[in-house]
């Protein structure tokens, strides 16, 4: 095995339920209780573990939920002693990779993604929009198609996921004749995403510069490991550059497909998704010589440290 990393996944992939299983690890408990405690967020653990689903999913909800998921199962991980050398997250996920780089400490982490999700639901409130999938279409495409369809709203780029995977965000009208524009010229499938705004789009702009003070005043350290930000798909320097590129990352496009590159290209070939869900997981696929294991249940888990640890 070469370098292991940790990758933490985003928005989506939540379901009602996802920690039950953490409850019979010690290490994942602590996590667990304080969960109320160190989000502000009333009763979460409740809704974590009983729903119902419309809300958990709730924005200003599912991210501190996903977030402290993700971190006490990265507990769960390094307390056996399966420890990376590099992190990355998917958009939200961003944040729990700062902690386990030694950027963030976990309780304001926690307290930042319950702030970031009720600006940003805030937002979507304030400026209705939506998100597509494109699959089989390529970047130069997908922007081309973006930039023509932003002449009558905002619409742009919101992630680019894995090779001929992109998704766009936007104003519903300037989105719908970017997907169709996109459809002109080839894309497979445009597949709407069950989303309550434009992440990632122009139209998160207020949720942006709201954050910003919430970051001014959150303590941030230089980074212990090699981490790498959505927005660049290159390295974090300093803290005060992790601060201001998690600001940038609410209207910038997540570069995850460049992300995973980056961290390939340092000499990163084993992967493990650490938190709910499969989704960073089946971007990987495609990819050759990388092993990729899974946290999102308790035969996931135990088959991730039977191999590693």
């Amino acid at each position: 095995m070469g370098r292991l990393a940790f990758m933490f996944p985003g928005q989506a992939s939540q379901s009602v339920g996802m920690d039950r299983f953490l409850w019979d690890y010690p290490d994942a408990v602590d996590f667990l209780e304080r969960i109320d405690e160190m989000t502000g967020v009333h009763k979460l653990s409740d809704i974590i573990s009983g729903g119902p689903a419309e809300t958990l999913t709730r924005t200003d909800n599912v991210q501190p939920a996903i977030t402290m998921v993700s971190l006490a199962t990265m507990n769960v991980l390094v307390a056996a002693g399966v420890k990376p050398e590099g992190t990355a997250g998917h958009s939200l996920g961003e944040y729990s990779a700062l902690v386990t780089a030694g950027v963030l400490l976990p309780e304001i982490a926690a307290k930042l993604t319950r702030i970031r999700g009720e600006l940003m639901q805030e937002c979507a409130d304030r400026h209705p929009g939506g998100m597509l999938a494109l699959i089989g279409i390529s970047l130069e495409n997908a922007r081309e198609c973006v930039a023509e369809a932003s002449s009558i709203g905002p619409v742009g780029i919101a992630n680019v996921n894995s090779e001929g995977q992109v998704v766009i965000s936007g104003a519903r009208t300037a989105l719908n004749k970017a997907g169709q524009l996109c459809k002109d010229r080839g894309a497979r499938k445009v597949i709407p995403l069950d989303v309550s705004g434009a992440w990632h789009s122009p139209l998160m702009k207020d949720a942006a510069n709201g954050l910003e003070s919430a970051l001014d005043d959150a303590g941030f350290y230089e980074p212990e490991m090699p981490v790498v930000s959505n927005v660049t798909a290159d390295l974090i320097r300093s803290g005060d550059e992790a601060k201001r590129l998690l600001k940038e990352q609410v209207t910038s496009p997540v570069l995850w497909a460049a992300s995973i590159r980056k961290l390939q290209n340092s000499g990163f070939d084993t992967f493990v998704e650490v938190g709910p869900g499969k989704v960073l997981q089946g971007l990987m696929k495609k990819l050759e010589g990388v092993k990729v294991y899974g946290t999102q249940d308790r035969e996931a888990l135990e088959e991730t440290l039977g191999a590693l640890v």
